[in-house]
């Protein structure tokens, strides 16, 4: 590259305090974290942030010009709207700079009390048409949207030029089969939502069994999930990568996806051309040297490429889930 670009924001993944600070000083512009409630959609035991937590996690980051935006992305049930009320007023006391947000009840009270507040609109709404952009943004005052991980590089790039609003878009970290968390798997194992209760595959239903041949067995309640061997590793227990056996496959299969990372970081300079003005790593389950790591490697990657150089980051591979990475949609619509 020839010349300069204005450089995009990184925004980073925070699920505890402790990652909120390494993110922050491995060079994070924005962090994104929850309340330990239900109102997010990380709703796992150890993670997540208590009202004192969050004060001063947000003084923290301020004092190092990093913004704090909040997640209150699940969706309320009928009748228990008063959590999420108290999250978004505890928020607003706190001083948080955003509100990411994926129902519309909550975005109208946010926009109807706290209008000075921005207000980012949440994957988990599943808005990728301008028409639904624009709506959000006519209706509630959205500032920005985080487009799910079915579009193109092309695409973003046509969405750009319709709406009135910046761009927020995934480039590390999960990708899920699913309409951004709308996923009914889960549910039907536990009974637990993802996007109303903030929990996929919650701990409390994950068991381990060995069998006589010192093969390890995952389950998620009553169903068997995976099989390890003991020379292998056993990965993460979701319904959506595990392995089945079937009257047609009789070897196990991945039927529904392969643990596999999203990285985007070759197509960097692309997307900021198209027109995304934030970059989203994904991994508020993920460890601190995870999020140090990755973090640090992107923060050098961006400011390269706003500098005109070629930025390096070949060692994030080694982040991958499985050790294996795809540019899923952004590059074609057929990876899978």
């Amino acid at each position: 590259m020839d010349t300069k670009i204005k450089a995009p924001e990184l925004v980073c993944p925070a699920g505890t305090p402790a990652s909120l600070r390494t993110a922050v000083d491995a060079g994070a512009d924005a962090v994104y974290c929850g309340f330990r409630n239900a109102t997010n959609a990380r709703n796992f035991p150890g993670l997540n942030f208590t009202v004192e937590e969050m004060t001063t996690s947000v003084d923290y980051a301020h004092s190092r010009d990093t913004q704090v935006l909040l997640a209150i992305n699940t969706f309320p049930p009928a009748g228990q709207i008063e959590l999420w009320k108290q999250a978004i007023n505890d928020g607003a006391n706190i001083g948080v700079d955003a509100f990411i947000v994926a129902d519309i009840g909550v975005a109208r009270y946010i926009s109807d009390n706290f209008p000075d507040i921005r207000l980012h609109l949440s994957v988990q709404a599943g808005a990728s048409s301008p028409e639904a952009i624009k709506y959000y943004c006519q209706e509630f005052g959205v500032k920005r949207v985080v487009l799910p991980r079915i579009l193109t590089v092309e695409e973003i790039s046509s969405i750009h030029k319709q709406i009135p609003c910046e761009i927020e878009a995934f480039i590390f970290g999960n990708i899920g089969m699913m309409a951004e968390g709308r996923c009914s798997l889960t549910n039907y194992a536990t009974g637990v939502s993802t996007n109303m209760d903030g929990v996929c595959s919650p701990a409390s239903h994950i068991k381990y069994e060995e069998d006589e041949n010192k093969n390890l067995h995952s389950k998620i309640n009553d169903f068997t999930i995976d099989c390890f061997s003991c020379k292998e590793n056993a990965g993460y227990p979701t319904i959506c990568k595990g392995r089945y056996t079937s009257d047609i496959h009789k070897d196990p299969y991945y039927a529904f996806e392969e643990p596999v990372s999203l990285n985007l970081s070759s197509l960097l300079p692309e997307l900021i051309k198209a027109g995304v003005t934030a970059l989203k790593i994904e991994g508020r389950q993920r460890s601190r040297a995870y999020v140090r790591d990755v973090v640090s490697a992107y923060r050098l990657a961006v400011d390269n490429i706003t500098a005109g150089k070629e930025p390096d980051l070949k060692n994030l591979i080694a982040l991958t889930e499985g050790n294996k990475e795809t540019q899923g949609a952004f590059k074609s619509k057929v990876w899978r």
